[in-house]
């Protein structure tokens, strides 16, 4: 009886052990990898975008600068002002050299004493052709020689007038004293106050600028685009602008500048890159907005297409896992020919059919 007690204690103990060994193999034995099935499906749209930063700019900015130097005596119109070229901008009054002046001075004194000269000489020769005492010709000689006296009087006084004044009462209206604008627009800033001394443009210095005005009806966008992409923008390609200070509102926009000449910054090389904005008449657009232009930089449009994460690359070539059966899974490998791709689905361009299923990412489980 005690011989059998202790060949089943032996038997219960085989079976433990055995029964132990064979869960802990079953526990350790690696689950079947499960994956997605995706369906090859045709997409209206895929493209591949790139996003530029950068500015909203009028496309032509004047600097509205005065035709002399002198000190500004009234602004009449401010920034944000709409004006019509030829408007009157500001006011100045003039400084004049002493050297100028004295020369103008000079002129005059010296035209006065011409004027009594030849004032006494046409009255002798007048009282003496009315007495018939010289002929015709000499008086009108002596006549012509006068008037030419009047005139050269009447310039030297006008011109001391400008001088002193900067415009003469007989060319008021054509004062350079009056800065005019001469363009039709809105101005963007004026950089001077009343009081301030302004100079003209001349060979050394580009003078001071008193306003500066633009048509804000023609906008342009000026971003820069890495070299990588430069190469896939084409002139009059599309955009779509995002200004930031509207909101989720974007504008049409066409390539119309990329510049031949890449600068390097931040040790990367850019390109500058221009568009023409298309705003509505009732949106309001300020100077020098910061702006999102996306532009498209290939597309392809009602092609076959897989999630982008169903492509194996090997080398130069891609490959796909096509599914032969579902339960349990069997695949087969084959090589296909793709194109554009958006970042989450991706063109087939040949090795695949609509319908046709595929292995995608694998399957994870949720932890509770």
């Amino acid at each position: 009886m005690k011989k059998y007690f202790k060949i089943f204690l032996w038997v219960l103990l085989a079976v433990a052990v055995i029964g132990t060994f064979m869960f802990l193999w079953q526990k350790s034995k690696a689950k079947p990898k499960e994956y997605q099935i995706e369906t090859v499906t045709k997409q209206d749209t895929i493209e591949s975008k790139t996003v530029i930063t950068g500015t909203v700019e009028p496309r032509d900015e004047v600097l509205i600068k005065p035709q002399m130097n002198g000190i500004v005596a009234e602004l009449l119109h401010e920034a944000g002002d709409v004006v019509q070229s030829g408007d009157v901008i500001a006011r100045l009054t003039v400084v004049p050299e002493m050297i100028q002046l004295s020369q103008a001075e000079s002129r005059v004194r010296m035209a006065e004493i011409s004027y009594e000269q030849g004032k006494e000489s046409y009255t002798r020769s007048k009282d003496l052709f009315d007495k018939s005492v010289i002929a015709r010709e000499e008086f009108e000689a002596a006549e012509a020689n006068f008037a030419k006296i009047k005139e050269e009087l009447s310039n030297a006084r006008e011109a001391m007038e400008i001088v002193k004044k900067g415009a003469s009462s007989r060319t008021a209206k054509q004062s350079n004293t009056l800065v005019r604008s001469t363009v039709t627009g809105k101005i963007l800033n004026v950089p001077v106050k009343v009081g301030n001394s302004v100079i003209q443009a001349n060979t050394f210095n580009e003078g001071t600028t008193i306003a500066s005005i633009a048509d804000m009806n023609d906008l342009i966008f000026v971003g820069k685009i890495d070299e990588t992409e430069v190469g896939r923008i084409r002139l009059g390609s599309p955009m779509r602008i995002s200004v930031g200070a509207l909101g989720k509102e974007s504008f049409p926009a066409t390539v119309e500048y990329l510049a031949p000449k890449g600068s390097i910054v931040n040790g990367a090389v850019l390109f500058e890159v221009k568009a023409s904005v298309h705003i509505p008449s009732d949106r309001v657009i300020r100077a020098g907005y910061s702006a999102n232009a996306e532009i498209v930089l290939e597309g392809a449009y009602g092609v076959p297409a897989v999630p982008e994460a169903c492509i194996e690359f090997s080398g130069d070539s891609t490959f796909v896992q096509v599914v032969k059966a579902e339960k349990p899974l069997q695949t087969e490998r084959r090589q296909v020919k793709t194109g554009v791709s958006n970042g989450s689905n991706i063109e087939i361009k040949s090795g695949l059919k609509v319908g046709e299923k595929v292995r995608g990412i694998e399957k994870t489980e949720q932890k509770k």
